[in-house]
């Protein structure tokens, strides 16, 4: 497995993981409006998003790593 491939998958699986993170929390947020409770509120909504964001964050900076990659490859290639 080369780098660009583990890069891929190590930002599929961080996005999905957001993606997650960000279901959990709607669905917190809907089931707590009729008040209920999943998480028993060790994580409250509010900060499962912040996870996931976080989450995003480092997904964005892979991504913009592999675009910089591809550029300078490009560039050389000239």
């Amino acid at each position: 497995m080369n780098q660009d491939q583990l890069i891929s998958a190590i930002s599929r699986l961080g996005f999905f993981g957001a993606f997650a993170f960000l279901s959990v929390a709607f669905v917190e947020l809907v089931v707590h409006f009729f008040g209920y409770t999943i998480l028993r509120q060790t994580y409250k909504p509010g900060r499962l998003m912040e996870l996931a964001a976080l989450i995003l964050i480092f997904v964005i900076a892979l991504l913009l790593r592999q675009v910089r990659d591809e550029l300078k490859e490009r560039g050389a290639a000239r």
